[in-house]
């Protein structure tokens, strides 16, 4: 009973995050990768079906494929992806009244989203044992 609780609250996680994702296809705030690959774990806790539809998607199947497997973010989606999160953030930072400390937890929070970006590698390390 419990271990069906469980897959049924990973399942429902996985849809919402997915949901996410799909609004963030529109919504330039919200970003779409992230939502799938957290989309991608909580399936991979519920339902091999929807998460092998995730890793075999045309658009986004090798990026989580590549997540689950290396760790990998691409240096192309590295650099789109802190394209748009700085020129999403200047504008309401440097020209909107927004209380000094919102805007300081703003800036903290794409910070700290561009350091584990940077901080994950952009190929997979390939192994030299096999020489």
């Amino acid at each position: 009973m419990r271990s069906t609780l469980i897959r049924a609250l990973y399942l429902t996680a996985g849809l919402l995050f997915v949901l996410l994702a799909i609004i963030g296809v529109v919504l330039p705030l919200l970003p779409t990768t992230p939502f799938l690959l957290v989309a991608a774990f909580c399936f991979s806790r519920s339902s091999e079906t929807l998460h092998q539809y995730l890793l075999n998607h045309r658009l986004f199947g090798h990026l989580i494929r590549d997540w689950e497997a290396y760790g990998v973010i691409p240096l192309k989606i590295k650099i789109l992806s802190t394209t748009l999160m700085l020129t999403m953030i200047s504008y309401p930072l440097f020209f909107l009244p927004i209380h000094p400390g919102l805007k300081a937890l703003a800036a903290g929070s794409v910070i700290f989203a561009l350091w584990y970006i940077w901080s994950r590698p952009s190929e997979p390390l390939i192994s030299s044992d096999n020489n």
